[in-house]
């Protein structure tokens, strides 16, 4: 197991959720709600600002595929995004995130607080979800988990996928 701060990112449209791990890498938790910009970058920006404030190696970002395992354009989107933070030299690894904003809005709802109220947190949940499972496969396979994304490759998935694309 790798040790070291990551951070967990829950790409949405109109919001970014964000999480982090203890240096161990044992535990995930919420970190902050970014909200999402279609222009100027600011949203890039307070990630690379998060991942240096908290001497992250990795921000691990959600792969929002189908329950089948298609691509969506929300897969597109989060990849597009997760490209950005690349650009911006942050490592990143594209993990899959099925079902994360759903399982962290039934953890909400368990806890007693509800969707409407609670949307920013949602995000940070799903992002401590998408981490948790990072860190929890990583513990379990001894390998980094999901795919590093290389700003270079047109499609960082393809080959996981057994196409060209």
């Amino acid at each position: 197991m790798r040790t070291g701060v990551r951070l967990g990112i829950d790409v949405g449209r109109a919001r970014i959720g964000v999480a982090r791990s203890d240096a161990h890498g044992m535990l995930a938790t919420p970190v902050e709600t970014v909200r999402r910009v279609a222009s100027g970058g600011h949203d890039v920006e307070r990630i690379a600002v998060l991942f240096a404030e908290h001497g992250a190696f990795e921000a691990v970002v959600g792969l929002p595929l189908s329950l089948s395992g298609d691509r969506t354009p929300s897969t597109d989107d989060a990849e597009a995004f997760a490209r950005r933070l690349a650009e911006r030299g942050l490592p990143v690894r594209l993990v899959d995130e099925r079902l994360s904003t759903v399982s962290a809005q039934s953890q909400l709802h368990q806890a007693g607080r509800n969707t409407k109220n609670s949307r920013g947190v949602i995000d940070q949940a799903a992002a401590v979800v998408i981490l948790q499972h990072a860190l929890d496969t990583e513990r379990a396979q001894s390998a980094p988990p999901g795919e590093a994304l290389d700003p270079q490759d047109a499609d960082p998935i393809a080959e996981d996928r057994g196409d060209e694309r």
